[in-house]
């Protein structure tokens, strides 16, 4: 099972690494064969994009409850390969907004993951890029 995940991701990001970052600039319109895979990645990797964002986010902005994903407003930054033509070390980088209650976003952080076979998925970088005020609603007492 896990082979057939890795493989599924390697695909996807494959797929990835020949768009152009003009193409990933656009928001969609409608359903493409492009945006279903992108789609595929990112619920793949969710689990590991929720450890990293509630590690980030909680305590220190969000006392009570973790960030939530929403995967529609990830954007893919840039797709590469690290070893080459058909190499099968990969890395994803891309900005996502993590949400609090009604899809409130509390912030804003770019991540890349390189993906390789075996399989394995590891976070080479994060970056916070921004807080945003949270409602009155949300906020929780120190």
């Amino acid at each position: 099972m896990k082979k057939f995940i890795f493989t599924f991701i390697v695909s996807l990001v494959l797929i990835f690494s020949f768009q152009t970052n003009m193409g990933l600039a656009k928001q969609p319109t409608e359903d493409s064969e492009e945006l279903r895979l992108q789609d595929m990645l990112m619920n793949l990797l969710t689990p590991y994009i929720t450890e990293v964002l509630d590690h980030y986010y909680r305590p220190k902005i969000l006392k009570t409850f973790s960030p939530e994903i929403t995967p529609w407003k990830i954007e893919v930054i840039e797709t590469k390969r690290i070893n080459g033509f058909r190499g099968f070390k990969l890395e994803i980088t891309f900005e996502i907004e993590p949400t609090a209650g009604h899809h409130v976003p509390v912030g804003k952080d770019r991540l890349t993951y390189r993906i390789s076979y075996g399989p394995s998925v590891e976070l080479t970088n994060h970056t916070h890029l921004a807080t945003y005020q949270l409602p009155p609603e949300l906020h929780t007492p120190n």
